[in-house]
């Protein structure tokens, strides 16, 4: 597809014209791409919230009852970083299945194993009933989520990301971001009105596995959705057009493996950010504060919305100076925010909700261009598989193992050992893209 014929899409035909041409109809218009992207993401969102939210106020009772509280937090919370240790594990399975059958028989693979392991959370005995063989069930099927995550990969963002008019690369990047906010929301809202409407001993029975039955419908509808999008005629052709194909992983980090790195590290700062203002806080509040659960997921709610409504802002602002620089500039105030965090969590309720909705603010600012930053390095060739290897790179150093540090650092050294964490983000961030700038400006010599 050439960029005559992108121009063309979503444009009447010329006068005289009976039918449209057969690149016309081939076309597919950046908006119908940013749909499945979205349906895609949210979907995953509400599924690694609905656990997030559960590794604070359910699992430490369910399946560390014989530890103390911040002993089986921070249990929970290694658990949690399983499903984005394995996640490039999934993504090269999914590459391969991919190239042994098609696009189809992946994401069928990844929807089965994606509900199979979310269903096996929503029913598992807790450790009274089954003891450590409980803890060991709700580990593998975090890591099954996991793989089944990595292997969803469709090739979307990326198409989306070729497919976007030219001086809004910004705005579309953004698009699929949303999902984040959205799949927040939905959790908190459904943990907040489960935790206010019933009683300790109903929530830890039976109330926390509803939102795990709910994102298991949700991932399976999802996912049958883009099932059926990214195998229509349309589709495929684009897909295959711009080589959004698996390439070999080897031949990948021989040739660009520097630009997989770059661009994890690039989203450093926000992907921190991502899980010190959704899990960690919660961790902190049910350890050392007065603040209600319920009015403090409130608060988070807000927060959602306020990061929703930054994200369209971070597109703007991306389009006008440049997503790199957005970027840059962001992971600077990120690292500025990052000084006040002693101040304001340990400030009581007033504090603890302006670091909420201040935080949130910036990571919608942050994430909404955190994703694919530098993805156009990619030789077209290397572009997917390197597109989907920087997304799960990205989540790994950055966000699967924030809650655990975060926690940990704070319990030993104090809440100044949790700006550091997120002040070394930040500087990552920069260096990162620094890099990058001064490899652009090497080639072009």
């Amino acid at each position: 597809m050439n960029s005559n014929t992108l121009s063309t899409v979503g444009q009447p035909l010329p006068r005289g014209t009976g039918v449209a041409t057969q690149a016309e109809q081939d076309a597919v218009a950046p908006g119908d791409i940013a749909v499945g992207v979205v349906i895609g993401r949210a979907s995953e969102y509400f599924d690694f919230f609905v656990y997030g939210i559960a590794s604070v106020l359910v699992f430490p009772a369910i399946f560390f009852p014989h530890l103390e509280r911040l002993e089986g937090l921070l249990w929970s919370f290694a658990l949690l970083a399983l499903a984005f240790v394995v996640r490039p594990i999934g993504t090269l399975l999914g590459m391969a299945l991919q190239r042994r059958f098609d696009r189809g028989v992946k994401l069928t693979v990844a929807l089965f194993l994606l509900g199979i392991s979310t269903c096996v959370i929503a029913v598992l005995p807790g450790y009274n009933a089954w003891g450590t063989a409980a803890i060991a069930a709700l580990a593998l099927a975090r890591i099954g989520q996991g793989l089944a995550l990595g292997g969803s990969w469709d090739g979307l963002p990326s198409l989306l990301a070729i497919n976007a008019p030219e001086g809004k690369r910004g705005w579309y990047a953004m698009l699929g971001q949303l999902g984040a906010p959205t799949g927040f929301l939905i959790a908190a809202s459904l943990f907040a009105y489960l935790w206010g409407s019933l009683n300790v001993i109903d929530f830890l029975s039976w109330g926390w596995r509803f939102p795990f039955f709910a994102a298991f419908a949700l991932n399976v509808v999802a996912l049958f959705a883009r099932l059926r999008l990214v195998m229509t005629h349309e589709y495929e052709k684009n897909l295959e057009e711009h080589e959004l194909d698996p390439c070999d992983t080897g031949e990948l980090f021989r040739e660009q493996g520097y630009n997989v790195f770059i661009g994890a590290f690039a989203a450093l700062a926000s992907f921190a950010l991502f899980h010190l203002v959704t899990v960690f806080p919660l961790s902190w509040l049910v350890l050392h504060s007065e603040q209600s659960v319920g009015q403090f997921l409130t608060v988070q709610i807000v927060g959602a919305l306020l990061a929703g409504l930054s994200m369209p802002i971070s597109g703007l602002i991306a389009d006008r100076i440049g997503r790199r620089s957005t970027l840059g500039t962001l992971a600077i105030t990120i690292g500025i925010f990052s000084l006040f965090i002693p101040i304001l969590l340990d400030s009581g309720a007033m504090g603890q909700n302006i670091f909420i909705l201040v935080g949130f603010v910036l990571l919608g600012l942050s994430y909404g261009q955190a994703a694919g930053a530098v993805t156009s390095n990619f030789l077209p060739r290397f572009r997917y598989t390197g597109a989907a290897l920087t997304s799960d790179l990205a989540w790994l150093f950055g966000a699967a193992f924030a809650p655990l540090v975060a926690l940990g650092l704070s319990i030993q050294f104090g809440l100044w050992a949790v700006t550091a964490y997120l002040l070394s983000g930040a500087v990552v961030t920069l260096v990162a893209l620094r890099t990058n700038r001064m490899l652009k400006m090497k080639d072009r010599d």
